[in-house]
């Protein structure tokens, strides 16, 4: 009797109210990504680390499970107490990014991931942003009687110590990809367009200042050499690896486990999944993830339309706009457009922090996408 009341009230409380379509791309993306990781790791996982070939398999398959239940979890909870927690779990994961300097486990050069001894090894900014498009929102549309300025003002001083701690890192990637997301609400809540180009110009002067001028970020300006010169550094070659494995694997790719750039560059299952998938499966069917991707954002901005709730309308376009500018980073990247960036393909991409962020981002579109109940 207790399970079917518990059954009833998550059937018309959850179920019943969740946009379906939505739900079903989000969970549609989640399975490729499991596919293309089983079919794009088992060499590295029984050649590189002499292990059981499903190794990386596996620990995707209980990495999407977890996102799973996070969506639900997120997606569930009333928009009084979404806002409320997921403010509590941005000074939270805030305080975890600002460890990251102290206590960060190094790879190449860069420190992004801290290893508690409660915690996996995981990436704080993955999990900050998308609690990060709420506060911003929640700023920029607060009813308080400021001046529209002060409220960017504000804004901007929410996103200054992440990208400072991003760069301390250093994390170029991730720090554009939440300066652009912020720039993108500031220019959705209406400001001047003259102010907003010249402030854009302002940060891309500073920008090419740091990376010319400032020895801590050395490693961007030898990966943009290695974009415009690849054979002369490690990540332009790996690019050209990947476009040689892109126009290898032609329209309809050589086919499951024939690819060989997963054995090439060590992190195709990643940073270069897109690549992968094209070696073995085809030009086409990097086309139809792209539509898919394209359907989901058709889906949420046709209730960011409909949505009268301008906090609600500023969070969905925060939260749709960090999955695409990251997907095309990541594509770019693969076909050569931008210098590499370490950036994943949210959904597909294989890595335990990547997937739980995508997830909160899904269940928080999820949850104000729902049907309203009067």
């Amino acid at each position: 009797m207790f399970n079917n009341n518990l059954i009833y009230k998550f059937y018309n409380g959850w179920w019943k109210n969740i946009d379906k379509p939505i739900l079903l791309i989000i969970v549609l993306l989640f399975v490729l990504g499991l596919f293309f990781s089983f079919a794009s790791t088992s060499l590295i996982a029984s050649g590189k680390l002499d292990t059981n070939s499903y190794f990386f398999f596996f620990r995707h398959s209980v990495y999407v499970c977890i996102a799973i239940c996070v969506i639900i979890f997120f997606s569930s909870l009333s928009q009084k107490n979404l806002f409320r927690i997921s403010i509590l779990l941005f000074f939270v994961s805030l305080f975890f990014l600002a460890l990251v300097p102290i206590i960060g486990v190094e790879v190449n050069n860069s420190k992004r991931w801290i290893e508690l001894f409660f915690l996996p090894r995981f990436q704080p900014i993955e999990l900050l942003k998308p609690f990060t498009i709420i506060l911003l929102a929640t700023v920029l549309s607060s009813e308080k009687n400021f001046h529209i300025y002060y409220k960017y003002f504000l804004s901007f001083i929410v996103i200054l110590p992440i990208a400072l701690l991003l760069m301390m890192q250093p994390d170029i990637g991730q720090t554009l990809l939440v300066f652009l997301s912020w720039l993108t609400l500031v220019f959705i809540s209406g400001i001047s367009l003259f102010i907003f180009i010249i402030f854009f110009g302002f940060s891309f002067i500073i920008l090419l200042y740091l990376i010319f001028f400032i020895p801590r970020f050395e490693y961007i300006r030898s990966r943009i050499d290695s974009f415009f010169h690849p054979s002369t550094g490690t990540h332009g070659g790996q690019v050209e690896k990947a476009i040689e494995a892109i126009a290898s694997g032609g329209f309809f790719g050589k086919g499951i486990g024939e690819g060989t750039l997963k054995n090439k560059v060590p992190d195709a299952h990643t940073d270069f999944i897109i690549s992968v998938i094209s070696e073995e499966f085809g030009v086409i069917v990097i086309i139809l993830l792209l539509i898919i991707f394209l359907f989901f954002i058709h889906n949420v901005f046709k209730k960011l339309y409909s949505e009268k709730n301008e906090k609600i309308k500023l969070i969905l376009a925060g939260s749709i706009t960090l999955i695409l500018v990251q997907t095309l980073i990541h594509l770019g990247v693969n076909i050569r457009l931008f210098p590499t960036t370490g950036m994943t393909l949210p959904y597909l991409s294989y890595g335990g922090s990547s997937i739980i962020g995508v997830s909160i981002l899904s269940g928080i579109i999820l949850n104000l996408t729902k049907r309203k109940v009067n």
